[in-house]
């Protein structure tokens, strides 16, 4: 079995795709050469978006709850990743690590991040998942070559990526 090698990335912020309004999580690595949009759910989208924020509420929301029962169990989320991209679908693991062992739980990217927000776990993600869901473009401004990724129609992320401006990610910006 070959060994995978990741990317870390951090949530850059929230933005809407103008075709259908659909929340989109981006992910950027560090240096900024790498765009990951994610399209997600709305409920998703929200708690991500509290998370970058920090806004808390008077009840816990879902991604609150997890949190505090792992932290109250003594259940530290070492990190995140991003493991793999079929048909479509980003699939995604928690790692989890309790009394030395570290055990590792499948979920859905959206959920993973916003967990991950909330207990400044690392995120990551798979070399192979950003080769396939990038290509690279040339900024506009610059001239540098920056990977861009994953939309199946690369006229529509195109669309998307040059409708979006500093603004389009409002209050939701990391």
């Amino acid at each position: 079995m070959q060994k995978r090698t990741f990317v870390e990335m951090k949530v850059a912020g929230i933005a809407l795709d103008p075709t259908n309004n659909a929340p989109i999580v981006i992910l950027k690595d560090v240096p900024g050469k790498i765009i990951l949009p994610i399209w997600i759910g709305i409920m998703e989208a929200s708690s991500i978006a509290a998370a970058l924020e920090g806004l808390s509420y008077a009840r816990p929301m879902t991604h609150d709850l997890m949190a505090e029962l792992l932290k109250r169990i003594d259940v530290r989320v070492s990190k995140i990743e991003i493991v793999d991209l079929k048909d479509n679908v980003f699939y995604a693991l928690i790692q989890l690590e309790y009394g030395g062992e570290v055990v590792s739980i499948d979920a859905r990217p959206s959920d993973a991040i916003a967990l991950a927000l909330r207990t400044r776990a690392r995120i990551f993600v798979a070399h192979h998942v950003v080769k396939e869901a990038t290509h690279v473009e040339e900024e506009p401004t610059t001239g540098n070559k920056i990977a861009v990724g994953f939309e199946r129609n690369q006229d529509k992320l195109q669309e998307i990526l040059e409708k979006m401006d500093p603004d389009d990610f409002g209050k939701f910006r990391a």
